[in-house]
């Protein structure tokens, strides 16, 4: 059941633009999938969806997976305009982005597969990412500070 409903998700994302998981809750239902929000949630995450910007400038789940050269602008356009500041505990680095634009920023960041990273868990506008050791902390701190986009 779980593998027909992914397969499901990934033709449904390929063949509309979905931006929100309500939007793609009421089309699995549409289909004869009967799932709650919290499974549709976690579809989202087990096949890394990530929302990237279409051609009309409206965001839209995807895989990424056919952007993949373009991944990586794409993040960093994301993260200098959402980002506010970065700073570390040990091996935790905590960033702070505009309100709401953390979700977005730690999805993009995740489809980077940087190998440092162990996790990441974002909230509305705070995402914290587990390296693997302090120096790792450091050296991530000061390679995105570069990115931040700086106020005239």
């Amino acid at each position: 059941m779980k593998a027909r409903r992914h397969s499901k998700i990934l033709e449904l994302i390929q063949e509309n633009s979905i931006d929100t998981q309500e939007e793609l809750l009421r089309r699995l239902r549409g289909e004869g999938f009967d799932v709650t929000q919290a499974t549709v949630s976690r579809d989202i995450k087990e096949l890394r969806l990530v929302k990237t910007l279409s051609d009309s400038g409206k965001y839209r789940y995807s895989t990424g997976k056919k952007e993949s050269s373009d991944i990586s602008a794409k993040f960093y356009t994301l993260f200098s305009n959402s980002v506010l500041k970065l700073d570390f505990a040990g091996n935790i680095v905590v960033v702070k982005c505009i309100n709401g634009m953390a979700q977005g920023v730690c999805a993009a960041m995740d489809s980077i597969h940087w190998d440092t990273i162990v996790g990441t868990l974002a909230g509305d506008d705070t995402i914290f990412i587990v390296v693997r050791s302090e120096s790792n902390a450091i050296s991530l701190v000061s390679e995105l500070k570069k990115l931040i986009h700086k106020p005239r």
